[in-house]
């Protein structure tokens, strides 16, 4: 969308990433990657041109509705398409306010596929985003960048900030005012996006894996170096550095406009009085580490219990039926819940185990298994490339150098 070449430096080579390479250059976009490097040559916000046939979005929830805000802008229409777990995911939450702006989008069921006839310019308006999602709220940031005005979206849960952060970077001027429990961000459709190249940090939600199997094991150390440690992305850092007797972040800098950091893990968790409970506003910000807490949950003296979650029925796979089903063929304790679970402080036994092709479960379960009495199998496991191919060999190197 921005006028110039932007080169990508550090750019991931998960499933999810490279999809969204694939629709783009299906939308006319010149994009050049060699390893983790990647130039992209800039087309403008209304540069892009009609696709030969439906863009398939494959497992990411993030492409399909970051695309479907770009696409409302456009003047053609697009069909958006994805596998069979992207086409039960719900998309009424995107497809409500982009039709507010004047897109005419039509969907199977509330499912994808997504048909999208962008309208030019879009209306402008403001957006009480009742769904804590940050997709929703970069897609409708997106369209707006073509709209016919200001549009504002007003936040009762602040979620990650990635794209307001990005879009910044990118020369665009993103308005932000806090008033009380409220946050509002407004961009303006006569904005112009400006190349700049772009370090990618590394991503705090696959770092996770590696931070909770270092706390729970005593007398483990892990440093991970580089990390993105944007405050809306923290919180299951300053969940561990609650739990475990040593753990930091620090040598922070900013890059690109994102706070990096180094976070150290000294393994050895602290008793507790009292069950964990984690519900409100603070799910949000932890909605992708949710399934390796539940891991974490099993090691804490009085376990944990996880309320106001029910949009983990609504990723991937339902997380909530993954995490208490696996758990319970591991010999734990654990109660579901419309919105959450509860896990007890349990000895995990090795045992088969599912990820229901979601690579979060897959990971989380990977790091039970160390945690486990005897072997572990996971089923359908490569589904980990999704956001994170080589984590086995990671993981593995890790615990061999332990």
């Amino acid at each position: 969308m921005a006028v110039g070449d932007t080169r990508i430096e550090n750019f991931s080579t998960a499933e999810d990433c490279q999809t969204t390479i694939k629709c783009l250059k299906e939308l006319g976009v010149s994009i050049t990657q060699i390893g983790n490097d990647v130039l992209v040559k800039g087309v403008g916000k209304n540069g892009f041109r009609k696709p030969i046939g439906p863009l398939d979005c494959g497992n990411s929830g993030t492409t399909l509705r970051l695309l479907a805000g770009i696409l409302a802008g456009q003047d053609f229409e697009t069909t958006l398409i994805g596998d069979e777990s992207l086409k039960k995911r719900p998309m009424q939450r995107v497809i409500d306010p982009l039709e507010k702006m004047g897109a005419r989008i039509g969907s199977s069921d509330d499912k994808p596929p997504l048909t999208i006839s962008g309208i030019y310019p879009l209306r402008s308006f403001a957006h009480v985003q009742n769904i804590a999602s940050a997709q929703v709220k970069s897609s409708i940031l997106l369209a707006a960048l073509n709209s016919d005005g200001d549009t504002s979206i007003i936040e009762t849960i602040w979620t990650r900030d990635h794209t307001e952060r990005m879009l910044e970077w990118f020369d665009v001027n993103v308005r932000t005012s806090m008033r009380k429990d409220r946050k509002q961000v407004t961009v303006s459709g006569s904005e112009v996006l400006k190349a700049h190249d772009v370090k990618i940090p590394s991503d705090i939600s696959s770092a996770a894996f590696f931070i909770v199997a270092a706390a729970c094991l005593r007398g483990s150390n892990i440093e991970m170096t580089n990390v993105g440690v944007n405050r809306t992305r923290t919180a299951i850092c300053d969940l561990i550095f609650d739990l475990c007797a040593d753990a930091e972040i620090h040598t922070f800098t900013d890059v690109c406009n994102e706070r990096v950091g180094t976070i150290n893990v000294y393994g050895g968790l602290l008793p507790r009085k009292q069950r964990l409970l984690l519900n409100g506003p603070i799910i949000a910000q932890m909605i992708d580490e949710l399934p390796i807490i539940a891991i974490l949950g099993t090691q804490l003296e009085h376990g944990i219990e996880v309320r106001d979650a029910g949009e983990l029925r609504v990723k991937e796979s339902d997380r909530i039926v993954a995490i208490t089903e696996n758990l319970k063929r591991m010999g734990a304790e654990v109660t579901e819940f419309d919105d959450g679970f509860k896990v007890e402080k349990s000895r995990l036994k090795g045992a088969v185990v599912d990820s229901f092709g979601d690579h979060r479960i897959a990971m989380a379960f990977a790091v039970a298994g160390i945690l486990a009495d005897g072997e572990t199998e996971i089923i359908d496991a490569h589904c980990v490339d999704v956001s994170f191919p080589g984590f086995f060999d990671v993981l593995a190197s890790i615990t061999r150098s332990t």
